[in-house]
């Protein structure tokens, strides 16, 4: 139940996240200027995963539970001005020195680009730089806001977010050009912050700069949050390496990869998140209480969850990923041809869809235990790997004829430009992958005795059996529907869409009941209780583009 609505929680945030995309593509398309502004991120973006995350939810709401539960409220706020007074400062020495340098960084971030191109950038990213700021207040803020269960006003956080880069895009952008959308990012941010300033007053925790610091107690706080905040640099920084590369490729590469990142991410975030994030108390409870068998269980069962709505959805978005792309981006100045390039990077991004979901379940398996160290190593490792595929595929691309015929035809883009795009998400669905297998390796060799990973195998079977069929069934589906049917406006391919679709998850529910599926009893038993009343924490971003 605590998924079901954390999962609410984030449709609603990427709803208005995919209506901000469509209004870029429907005013830019994908064009040098929208290139210019998703490789401004990059710096600020970084700045957020490396310093913003240190004052992180999960890490910080303990603190506070302690003081609060002894009675001890002044305490608690002392804390919370601690830890304002050493982030403000500490972003505020890293922002300034990244505005700074930041004629030096475009030169990392777009080597692609050409002088007018880049001094764009360079004025763009110095005025994101507010935006790590104020998220990371943000993510301080929240804390206080979730302990006292003001969930909804958290979850229209990143609503906010989305609504001030949507002002961005359609009233600064006509009045001030491309640093328009600039503002409109820094403006989002702004409104993430400000909509939890009044939960922090009518409770007394307005914060404040101090000089009274326990410095014991922040590096306590500080070396908690690390590896998790290393791990989140480390794939900022990998997303950065990847688009550093796509400013090399053809104007307009950046733009498709960004699309498609982002869209493959919204299974990710409603399905691998929520349920993570639901399952990371229980699980940080059963393993501190020595309950090792109950810790274990919860994995295996949150991992079953994961895979059996992960694998019909990929299924879903590989076969209908033309329809999904046309009806969210398909507008204005976004063609058809960068519709077919974008279908094609997310059906790329979306092989890995359940790889993706089930490290952030193992990584807070891993976190729950203690362990930071070697999830760590893993994706040290493999991000690593994803850049080195992502320059390999690359070059095959370029210099072996039948391996691009090959791409090119499987994913139906043989005659669409600047298909070397497509080499980048497959570079990073392959690394992540194999990022998987060697954290679930390492994590039975842990924690898992002989055999007790084995109903993973039955949800794998039963659930790839539902989504094989469940895809066969859709594109049969729009086969017929599209021989039967003009399919010329956005409606007519919504309902193409979603109509082969829903007899597609038909028949794989069907399959799914004839198999015994344990998981769909499960889901069909927690849809019949209250959801929407359930306790659960509410995960913060961790990526400014999304």
């Amino acid at each position: 139940e605590a998924a079901f609505l954390i999962g609410g929680f984030a449709l609603l945030s990427q709803v208005l996240g995919l209506i901000r995309d469509r209004s870029l593509a429907s005013v830019l398309g994908p064009s040098a200027t929208l290139d210019i502004y998703y490789a401004g991120f990059r710096v600020p973006d970084i700045i957020f995963a490396s310093i913003s995350t240190l004052v992180s939810i999960t890490v910080l709401i303990p603190f506070f539970i302690d003081k609060l539960e002894h009675k001890d409220k002044e305490s608690a706020r002392s804390l919370l001005n601690q830890l304002f007074t050493i982030f403000s400062g500490g972003i505020a020495i890293i922002s300034i020195l990244a505005f700074i340098l930041m004629p030096f960084l475009s030169h990392w971030v777009a080597p692609g680009f050409d002088e007018v191109q880049r001094e764009s950038l360079i004025t763009m990213s110095r005025i994101m730089l507010l935006s790590p700021i104020f998220l990371g207040l943000s993510n301080l803020f929240s804390t206080i806001t979730q302990l006292y269960k003001r969930f909804i006003i958290y979850a229209f956080a990143p609503i906010c977010y989305n609504l001030g880069i949507i002002i961005g895009i359609f009233f600064f952008l006509p009045h001030f050009g491309n640093i328009g959308l600039a503002m409109g990012v820094a403006l989002g941010a702004f409104l993430h912050m400000a909509l939890q300033i009044p939960v922090l007053a009518s409770h007394g925790f307005y914060p404040r700069l101090t000089t009274k610091i326990d410095w014991k107690e922040m590096r306590r706080i500080f070396m908690l949050s690390l590896p998790r905040t290393l791990g989140l640099a480390l794939s900022s920084i990998t997303i950065a390496v990847i688009v550093s590369i796509a400013t090399t490729l053809e104007t307009g590469a950046v733009s498709i990869f960004n699309f498609s990142f982002n869209l493959q991410a919204v299974p990710i975030t409603i399905i691998g998140l929520s349920y993570s994030v639901a399952a990371f108390p229980a699980l940080s409870k059963a393993f501190a209480e020595g309950k090792l068998d109950v810790f274990k269980t919860q994995i295996i069962s949150v991992a079953r969850q994961i895979i059996f709505w992960s694998l019909p959805i990929m299924a879903l978005f590989i076969v209908l990923r033309a329809q999904i792309v046309r009806v969210i981006l398909g507008a204005g100045q976004f063609t058809w041809s960068d519709t077919r390039l974008t279908a094609a990077a997310l059906a790329l991004f979306t092989i890995s869809v359940v790889a993706q979901s089930l490290i952030g379940l193992l990584v807070r398996g891993y976190y729950a235990a203690g362990k930071t160290r070697r999830p760590l190593v893993i994706n040290l490792i493999f991000t690593a790997l994803e850049v080195f595929l992502a320059f390999g595929f690359l070059y095959f691309f370029r210099q072996y004829d039948v391996f691009k015929y090959f791409i090119e035809g499987l994913l139906r883009v043989p005659d669409v430009p600047g298909t070397e795009i497509l080499m980048l998400p497959l570079g990073y669905s392959v690394g992540t992958i194999l990022n998987y297998y060697a954290l679930w390796m390492l994590f039975k060799k842990d924690f898992l005795k002989n055999g007790e990973g084995k109903p993973l195998r039955a949800t794998l079977f039963q659930g790839f059996c539902a989504a094989v069929l469940l895809g066969t069934m859709t594109y049969g589906m729009l086969s017929i529907t599209g021989s039967m049917f003009e399919i010329d406006t956005t409606f007519e391919l919504l309902a193409q869409g979603a109509f082969s679709g829903v007899i597609g998850i038909l028949v794989g529910g069907v399959i799914l009941g004839l198999l015994g599926s344990e998981e769909l009893k499960v889901v069909l038993a927690a849809l019949r209780k209250k959801i929407w009343k359930t306790q659960t924490i509410v995960s913060e971003g961790t990526d400014m583009t999304q």
